[in-house]
């Protein structure tokens, strides 16, 4: 019997060393995957994926608009000192300019910049008919170019600048990065950049503005291009105001617009008409 007994005791000091490993990480691994799930919601938007997943038909697709559509006034409303525009190319079709004046038929539209050029060839196909009409229905308009990364980066620059004449009052040209570069490292891509901003700045006279998602310029590019004007992207329904970094801010790819068929993004200027039309191109 004694023995039995230190046995079964033994046992127990055995046991308990697991135990406390059990419970450790019992509390460990559901930290870690609420941790994981909360950066994930925050980087990618979970819940706007989430719920166009599950509202697939047409009204879970009411429902969703219906919520960017409060998402999007409320914004504007809280921040009801900044200024407002969109930014269209190609793929808005036919614009009826006539009826571009506020968004969501509320908000002033303040300014709009338009798809000029992608790459070293290619041009917006509606490029000169929005770009004209719109120096009749804003007060601001500009003009960006999408930076192909797998292109050479100065023809690239070449294009815009033989398809885009900026006159005093536009504003400065941008550049659209959005793609990692499939041949290249991260590095020779900046210095594609570089290059770009440099030759587009020299032939135009005035330094050009940055556009990027904002956890791809947080995580590549913040460091050598945090000097530029920057107009970021960030859909983020957790996101009620723009960082500190930020001047323009792309808050939402589902506006509205009258005169424009379908959804349409919007942007936010964080700043007044006397600080937007010092960037622009002086007279």
């Amino acid at each position: 019997m004694p023995k039995s007994k230190r046995t079964v005791k033994r046992k127990q000091k055995v046991e308990e060393p697991d135990r406390r490993k059990f419970l450790l990480w019992s509390i460990i691994i559901p930290i870690v995957v609420v941790s994981l799930g909360a950066l994930l919601f925050y980087k990618t938007d979970l819940m706007y994926t989430i719920k166009n997943y599950f509202y697939a038909d047409d009204f879970g697709k009411k429902y969703d608009d219906d919520e960017h559509l409060r998402r999007n006034i409320s914004l504007m409303n809280k921040h009801d000192t900044y200024l407002y525009g969109i930014d269209i190319s190609e793929y808005q079709g036919q614009i009826n300019w006539i009826e571009v004046n506020t968004i969501h038929d509320e908000i002033p539209l303040d300014f709009v910049f338009i798809r000029s050029t992608m790459g070293e060839k290619k041009q917006d196909k509606r490029f000169k008919e929005n770009w004209n009409a719109a120096a009749s229905r804003t007060k601001l308009r500009g003009a960006y170019h999408y930076f192909r990364p797998n292109e050479n980066s100065k023809r690239q620059a070449r294009n815009f600048i033989r398809t885009v004449k900026l006159k005093p009052g536009d504003l400065p040209p941008v550049l659209d990065i959005e793609e990692r570069p499939r041949k290249q490292p991260m590095d020779s891509l900046k210095v594609g950049l570089k290059r770009w901003l440099d030759e587009v700045e020299m032939h135009y006279g005035i330094r050009p503005i940055l556009y990027s998602g904002d956890s791809y310029f947080t995580d590549f590019l913040e460091k050598e291009f945090s000097d530029y004007t920057l107009w970021i992207a960030n859909y983020n329904f957790w996101v009620e105001k723009p960082k500190k970094h930020w001047n323009f801010w792309q808050f939402s790819e589902r506006g509205r617009v009258r005169g424009i068929k379908g959804n349409v993004d919007l942007n936010m200027f964080k700043g007044t008409m006397e600080d937007i039309e010092s960037l622009a191109i002086p007279y």
